[in-house]
């Protein structure tokens, strides 16, 4: 048995509508289905899709009780392992994503720019974002991390 892929991520919203509303204005993503769970105090849920259709975030109202990771750490000590620190999205250009992000509510995290990981180099054009819901997104142009470590970078 193995992992075939990503099912979803999910988020709590500190705004329902406000967090639909960028990521299918914004992002591009579909509402596939919603729901209530009164038993988990949730009033609103949803699933988005994404464009490529293999992507999805869900997505719960502000009172959902449910657990949640992602509060800052006040010190070393209370780093919490595990805790999710942003999710990625593959787009054809950084730099038109990351100007419509903040243009619709989210914060400058890091600009537009190629990055080099690893030796040999592989370079990355990527940019990070807070939305105005307060995750971490990174926006990632097509690389192919499996590629042989012998084989030059084609980005």
């Amino acid at each position: 048995m193995s992992v075939i892929g990503l099912a979803h991520v999910a988020i709590q919203a500190r705004n329902y509508e406000d967090t639909l509303a960028f990521y299918t204005k914004v992002l591009g993503f579909k509402v596939g289905h919603s729901w209530s769970l009164p038993s988990f105090h949730i009033t609103e849920a949803c699933m988005l899709i994404s464009p490529d259709q293999r992507t999805c975030i869900e997505v719960f109202d502000p009172k959902a009780v449910i657990p949640a990771e992602g509060e800052p750490a006040t010190s070393p000590e209370a780093v919490r392992h595990g805790a999710l620190l942003h999710f990625a999205f593959y787009v054809h250009d950084v730099e038109d994503i990351y100007d419509r992000a903040l243009a619709h509510g989210a914060k400058a995290y890091v600009e537009p720019d190629w990055i080099s990981l690893g030796e040999p180099a592989l370079r990355v054009r990527n940019a990070l974002v807070h939305s105005p819901n307060g995750e971490v997104i990174e926006f990632l142009e097509a690389v192919d991390f499996d590629r042989s470590s012998s084989s030059p970078s084609s980005i």
